[in-house]
């Protein structure tokens, strides 16, 4: 969950996509690209056993860096036009949505567990909702209050604040970093003008890379500590880079192109049950609470996107 918003992505692409067979093959895609976001977060926790937080995270986005600045050269071209227009909305977005949310995701998973930082991710389509409806000094619609409240109560049940745990440091981190991206969502709509998903992506993500990487050299030693990271360390950070963030967003936008936003919106769902799934198989398997939790949460989103069968959420 590094590139643009794959819940607001508008309903083309730009660039060439791989084929699919149909909605069916858009379909496996689109799931394809959830799960691979959700796998991000256990990814994160075992980088973080080696490497320390801005370390990880630089070395993340400089090879998704440049590999999404690669595609963008190949399927579509470098517009300096689209950069010129765009080029302090650019690097405000890329502070805040990819340096901001990625700093305050690596730090947290310091000390939050990957299943609790997918469910928080997994309400910031919900969160944007409730931004823009402040932003535009509008009451959002019911079932979006309703059903954020509903979601964090299932937060609450996974991390066990009902049983006597507290939310960990980390968690409140992951919230801010919540509302980095939600903000990043809104000015993506509002400040960038005439670019694609894609260009967007890619600008913002560079701009976001050169924050870390210059956060990472100033506070840690990133280029000594990858020459002495053992290979988890280097695979975790590969694994982030390739395929949970540039190739789950190039199945994401297959998913958009073919089946439509609405539809494919509703995959985001399978992010935190990616996590709970790649957790057991990490030998951390969760408690009848989390997959309650995680399944209350899910319900929330539902509800509140619309996506429940006959309810629909009011303008």
């Amino acid at each position: 969950m590094s590139l643009s918003n794959p819940t607001h992505a508008p309903a083309h692409i730009s660039a060439p996509v791989p084929a699919a067979r149909g909605d069916g093959g858009a379909l496996v895609l689109s799931a394809l690209a959830a799960v691979f976001w959700g796998t991000n977060f256990e990814a994160t926790r075992l980088a973080l056993i080696d490497l320390p937080p801005w370390t990880a995270a630089a070395g993340r986005f400089v090879l998704a860096a440049a590999a999404i600045m690669l595609w963008l050269a190949l399927t579509k071209g470098i517009s300096w036009r689209v950069l010129r227009r765009n080029l302090f909305a650019y690097a405000a977005l890329g502070v805040i949505g990819v340096a901001g949310f990625n700093a305050a995701l690596f730090l947290g998973m310091e000390t939050s567990s990957p299943v609790t930082a997918a469910l928080i991710m997994g309400t910031s389509p919900l969160t944007t909702n409730l931004l823009d409806s402040i932003l535009l000094r509008r009451l959002p619609s019911l079932l979006a209050v309703v059903g954020m409240v509903i979601s964090l109560f299932g937060v609450a049940l996974t991390v066990g604040a009902f049983s006597g745990a507290h939310f960990a440091s980390g968690d409140i981190l992951i919230l801010l970093g919540s509302i980095a991206w939600a903000l990043y969502t809104i000015g993506c709509r509002r400040w960038v003008r005439d670019a694609t998903p894609l260009e967007t992506s890619a600008w913002t993500m560079l701009v976001g890379t050169l924050a870390l990487a210059l956060a990472a050299l100033r506070l840690e030693t990133p280029i000594a500590t990858f020459a002495h990271a053992p290979a988890i360390a280097w695979a975790s950070v590969v694994w982030m880079a390739l395929v949970g963030s540039v190739l789950a967003y190039i199945f994401w936008q297959v998913g958009i192109a073919r089946r439509g936003p609405g539809a494919t919106s509703v995959m985001f769902n399978l992010v935190p049950v990616s996590a709970l799934v790649v957790a057991a198989i990490f030998g951390r398997t969760p408690d009848a609470m989390q997959v309650a939790g995680v399944a209350v949460a899910i319900f929330g989103i539902l509800l509140a996107s619309g996506k429940l069968p006959g309810l629909h959420a009011r303008s």
